[in-house]
């Protein structure tokens, strides 16, 4: 049967932009009745542009690098609302690869927008086809629509902020005696370092002083509106030794006997209170945390490893980029025992390094949470000034406790719920 608990938490989310943004149960498998039910579910999506265009842009499978289809997608639709689109190449991550490019959008009276709403086209692999499952009410092949829950990848992150976001945009444009300028920017790359956003950043179209006054970017964050998200810091620990037989040891040098007490170490660093050498943490954001991500090291089990490398991820609470990194480099000497020149750490190849974001929250009717995850937030580069500075919010349907993972998913009543709340976004932005 229908597990209607489960979709009872996806479906609370949806109700009001005000509810709890509380931890979100993975979907698990559903068996549909046949028939009428399996019809029902996509007659509502099909009687829906909203839905049915969400719908579209999940089943076109958009892995970073592989953004290309979807885009032109995207590009056809707004070009057909009257949006004139620029297409803005960002260089593809292989040779082999289609055009990868940024799409920016604008009413064609309206050069010049006063409220951007931004999100990402990419997703992270693997693609997983586009489906519903519906909540059963009575036991039979009934089903509650505001509940009906949408899977595929990219469904929550970030496709549901896109579609939410180009339909809050064509709502409001259809009050032309009220409706601000508005421009729509949708980026590739976001997921693997966010080369889309730089690219736009540092282009022309984004220009100094910024015609716009608001910037709207779309996330998943349960409908509640974000007052800030963690710093991002990324680096390599590596190790050298010397390989040999592992019958004779001493022959050789063990970079993993020389790299472990490192990584114990490091491991530490975010609860270890910073007065003795930890990561800072703060009370918006709470702890500093360390994420040893991957370790790599030696050839076989009879063979003294010569090299090790750990990828490790911190996730700032507070302080900046290169605080944190000389915080890292003290741990790593403190934890050899004597000068080794054998152990080091390279920040070179992590592009990622950013301090705590704080963003806006001052619209009325919202919950307010902080978030963990990185955005695209400290990429877009804003050429403001303290006597105009532009305004930042983050706000978009489904929960990141299900993105990324295998069962993606969000209700309809979510992604309806996003229109009208970015709705509200885009009025008080343009009351400021």
């Amino acid at each position: 049967m229908m597990k209607t608990a489960l979709f009872s938490i996806l479906a609370a989310g949806a109700a009001v932009a005000a509810v709890p943004a509380t931890p979100q149960s993975p979907l698990g498998g559903v068996s549909p009745s046949p028939g009428s039910y399996r019809g029902g579910l996509n007659k509502v999506i099909s009687e829906s542009a909203l839905l049915s265009f969400h719908r579209d842009i999940v089943e076109i499978a958009s892995v970073t690098g592989d953004e290309h289809d979807v885009g032109e997608f995207i590009v056809r639709f707004l070009q057909e609302k009257n949006f004139t689109v620029t297409k803005q190449t960002v260089t593809p991550e292989t040779a082999s690869q289609k055009e990868r490019f940024n799409i920016y959008a604008y009413p064609e009276d309206q050069p010049h927008p006063e409220i951007l709403l931004t999100s990402h086209i990419d997703t992270v692999p693997p693609f997983i086809p586009y489906s519903l499952e519906g909540a059963d009410d009575d036991g039979d092949d009934s089903f509650n629509r505001e509940s009906i829950a949408i899977s595929g990848r990219g469904s929550v992150d970030a496709k549901g902020s896109v579609a939410a976001q180009i339909f809050a945009a064509l709502d409001t444009l259809a009050e032309p005696s009220s409706a601000p300028a508005l421009g729509l920017l949708f980026v590739v790359g976001e997921e693997t370092g966010g080369d889309g956003m730089k690219r736009f950043s540092d282009s022309p179209l984004n220009t100094s002083p910024p015609s716009y006054h608001t910037v709207i970017f779309g996330e998943p964050t349960e409908l509640a509106l974000v007052s800030g998200h963690k710093g991002m810091l990324g680096f390599d620990i590596l190790a050298h030794g010397r390989a040999a037989h592992s019958g004779y040891p001493w022959l050789g040098r063990s970079a993993v006997s020389a790299i472990l007490p490192v990584l114990s170490r490091v491991d530490q660093l975010g609860d270890i209170p910073a007065e003795e050498g930890g990561l800072p943490a703060s009370p918006k954001y709470g702890k500093t945390t360390v994420n040893l991500g991957t370790v790599n090291a030696g050839v076989a089990a009879n063979v003294v490893p010569a090299t090790a490398q750990a990828n490790v991820a911190v996730r700032l609470a507070a302080g900046t980029p290169e605080e944190a990194r000389e915080i890292v480099r003290q741990a790593v000497r403190d934890a050899l025992t004597h000068d080794d020149d054998n152990v080091s750490v390279d920040f070179s190849h992590h592009s990622e390094a950013y301090p705590p974001q704080d963003l806006d929250t001052d619209v009325d009717g919202f919950q307010v949470i902080t978030v963990n995850y990185g955005t695209d937030v400290p990429n877009l580069v804003i050429h403001d000034s303290p006597a105009a500075r532009v305004k930042r919010y983050l706000y978009g349907p489904g929960s990141i406790h299900v993105a990324h993972g295998d069962h993606e998913a969000l209700t309809v009543g979510a992604l309806e719920e996003a229109v009208r709340g970015y709705k509200r976004l885009i009025q008080a932005a343009n009351k400021n």
